[in-house]
């Protein structure tokens, strides 16, 4: 186990992360440092608490941002109905493998009677 010193909003954390990770955590630590330099931008006033909150919520929002812009108008409604079209396969197929096993009996049946 790794452990990396950042800086965020001119305080040090010492944080773990696992081997061959450090280089993911300090990039996420300076996009979390950019978030803070927008918040001090837009001369807020407040703690480091309050600071905190608002670097979260932009990068909240930009989550939310890019959730939307990953699945085109339509595509939740396309996938509800993707879903059900395999449901109703998987029914569909149990019933086929059903009569496929009469039809198996019958024949057997038929050939011996």
């Amino acid at each position: 186990m790794a452990q990396v010193t950042i800086q965020l909003n001119g305080y040090n954390y010492s944080v773990n992360c696992r081997d061959g990770e450090e280089n993911h955590l300090r990039a996420m630590a300076a996009e979390i440092e950019k978030r803070f330099d927008r918040v001090r931008g837009l001369g807020t006033q407040g703690g480091e608490a309050r600071t905190l909150v608002l670097a979260a919520l932009l990068m909240a929002d930009e989550i939310s941002d890019l959730s939307k812009a990953k699945l085109p108008a339509g595509a939740n409604e396309a996938i509800a109905q993707a879903e059900h079209s395999l449901r109703e396969a998987k029914i569909r197929n149990e019933r086929l493998k059903i009569l496929a096993e009469r039809a198996e009996s019958i024949a057997e049946i038929l050939e011996h009677p």
